[in-house]
């Protein structure tokens, strides 16, 4: 009990009636109704009806409040008749009968209603997000956010891990994101950077000694903003573990979210034992190493039919001898489907740049298996055998061709699984399906420049016996990487760390780096694992996709308090913003205009 309240707006039930109550909180919504006077009033615990009757003297100065107003209510508790009850309110057995009121913050007229969860364009909600975050479910979202957290954190203590704060300002880094620069004053010339994960520190960590480290890590990359990326800033749950493998990072990560997916959602997790996928088998299946494996549909290779003799089909066999790939997805029972089921897949695969997905429905007669559809004729019976042999086809099933360069028939084939997937209503919404992406390779090659690069994280432990790795063939050696994927969304990035200075330095001189370089860039690094390093390993979850995923939202605005829009820009406290001369001054940096 407070001076302003003896009871919140979620608390109140059929048990407090007759008593006498203080609630303060927002105007959600009035009801008028000539002789009574309804009035929703709304805290962070819920909504309390509240009435007075137009005989009450205080009726018109109440009647004339506006929506969003904050003000004190006195009055009775008042069992509701049986038929008035609102079961989807925890008030709603009662109401409150009006015997005084206060005004305690007036308001301008709003810019949204707040009452209603309809859509309204980013600007506006940006730039009042205070108003934004009253509505009924951002604030749920938000608070959903909040006790995730609190049961991450409870849940890692009693894994024995424990939470250690690691550095803002620290040094740029050659690899990953464009990082975010301060500049220094004490060190003119000088900057630091945000960092972009804590993933330096959380290693030094286990050099110093300690064994396992969590932290609710702030990361900012200076990227361009997606769906389920904000620019700027964001949290991860950043663990690091000493004496582990990769199966006992599994063990952890998988108990955890398993815990959290089963407490603050109602969906069924689709394998409690997440499934281990190699990246080689995630492209070539799925057409991407983010699969959503609630989607039943799968991708095969399907090269090697177009050198066969019987099969004509000759624009593919062209292409396929200049090097092309051919891969195709398998969809089940569509046999019975129209002609323009197959030709909208086939337009909408024109739409996304390509020449389109052939395709034909397998089908028998006499015996005789034959394709069905604008390109089955020039496919022999035997060559069709085949092909539902290697695509585990059956008749009545129909596939899909995709031909061309490996990278884009993978992107095709990944957005056609999708769309397919939608279109014959497949995808199973109550389910969350996780798996591990594992095996990454440890080098790829920068198609730009067609120099090899790190394809992942730069201080990953390669596979293998490192005295029998052969070094001259880069894109052949893999790494102890792996990634955490939920229904299409990656949540996280993870790898066992190198911690033997003199490998390092041998892999970060096949991406480009000389000795020289790494010492500088990594000095901290490289000299800490030089006093005797523990095998460790770790990952770092995203705290904004998990809570996206319980939340049911497709955009990472709806789960965070105070996002920033697609520019980067924060509309309600105008950030970024020009500073004062003397700011710069004291920093040493000169603003040069732009012609």
């Amino acid at each position: 009990m407070t001076d302003y309240r003896t009871h919140t707006c979620g608390e109140l039930n059929s048990k407090n009636n007759g008593e006498n109550v203080l609630l303060s909180g927002w105007i959600n919504k009035k009801r008028d109704h000539g002789n009574l006077l309804f009035i929703d009033l709304r805290d962070n615990y819920g909504i309390t009806q509240c009435v007075i009757d137009n005989k009450n003297n205080l009726f018109k100065n109440i009647e004339k409040i506006p929506l969003e107003t904050v003000v004190q209510f006195e009055g009775q508790v008042v069992k509701r008749e049986k038929d008035t009850i609102n079961k989807e309110l925890s008030s709603g057995e009662i109401e409150i009968k009006i015997i005084n009121f206060k005004i305690l913050g007036t308001t301008k007229e709003l810019p949204l209603p707040v009452f209603s969860d309809q859509e309204y364009s980013e600007e506006i909600r940006l730039k009042y997000r205070f108003l934004d975050l009253r509505r009924s479910k951002i604030h749920k979202n938000i608070n959903l956010r909040s006790k995730v957290i609190s049961f991450i954190r409870k849940e890692m203590e009693n894994f024995g891990f424990l939470e250690y704060q690691t550095p803002i300002l620290t040094s740029s880094s050659p690899e990953g994101a464009r990082d975010f620069l301060v500049p220094s004053r004490l060190n003119p010339g000088k900057f630091y950077a945000l960092p972009q994960a804590p993933q330096q520190f959380k290693q030094l960590i286990m050099v110093s000694g300690f064994d396992k480290y969590f932290q609710i890590a702030p990361c900012f990359r200076d990227e361009d903003a997606r769906a389920d990326r904000s620019p700027g800033e964001f949290y991860q749950l950043d663990i690091e573990m000493s004496f582990v493998s990769q199966k006992d990072i599994f063990n952890v990560v998988e108990s955890l979210l398993n815990n959290i997916f089963e407490k603050f959602s109602t969906k069924k997790i689709l394998n409690k034992k997440f499934p281990k996928i190699t990246f080689f088998d995630s492209m070539l299946r799925y057409g991407t190493d983010k699969p959503d494996l609630r989607n039943p549909l799968e991708i095969c290779d399907l090269t090697e039919i177009f050198t066969r003799q019987d099969v004509k089909f000759e624009i593919f066999k062209k292409l396929v001898n200049e090097g092309s790939i051919v891969r195709a997805i398998t969809t089940k029972k569509t046999i019975g489907k129209s002609r323009s089921f197959f030709d909208n897949i086939d337009k909408w695969a024109k739409q996304e740049g390509s020449s389109g997905l052939a395709y034909f429905t397998f089908e028998k007669e006499n015996n005789k298996i034959f394709g069905k559809g604008p390109i089955g004729k020039f496919f022999s019976p035997e060559a069709c055998q085949e092909i539902m042999k290697i695509s585990n086809a059956e008749i009545g099933d129909s596939i899909f061709f995709s031909c061309g360069k490996k990278k884009d028939v993978e992107k095709l084939l990944c957005l056609a699984r999708n769309k397919i997937a939608e279109d014959l209503k497949i995808i199973n919404e109550n389910l969350f399906a996780f798996c591990w992406i594992v095996d990454y390779p440890m080098f790829e090659t920068d198609e730009k420049t067609g120099k090899i690069k790190f394809s992942h994280n730069p201080f990953s432990m390669p596979q293998g016996d490192i005295n029998k790795i052969n070094f001259n063939k880069p894109l052949d050696i893999k790494a102890y990487q792996y990634d955490i994927v939920c229904n299409g969304i990656e949540l996280s990035s993870g790898a066992i760390r190198n911690h033997i200075p003199e490998l390092m330095y041998k892999l970060f001189e096949i991406a480009g780096y000389d000795k020289k370089i790494v010492d500088e860039k990594f000095s901290g690094m490289i000299n800490a694992l030089s006093y005797g390093a523990p095998p460790h390993g770790g990952i770092a979850p995203g705290i904004d996709r998990i809570i996206m995923l319980l939340a049911n939202e497709k955009n990472i605005r709806e789960v965070t308090m105070f996002p920033l829009n697609q520019n980067a820009q924060d509309l309600m406290m105008n950030a970024p913003s020009k500073v004062e001369d003397n700011q710069l001054k004291e920093l040493n940096i000169n603003i040069i205009k732009k012609k």
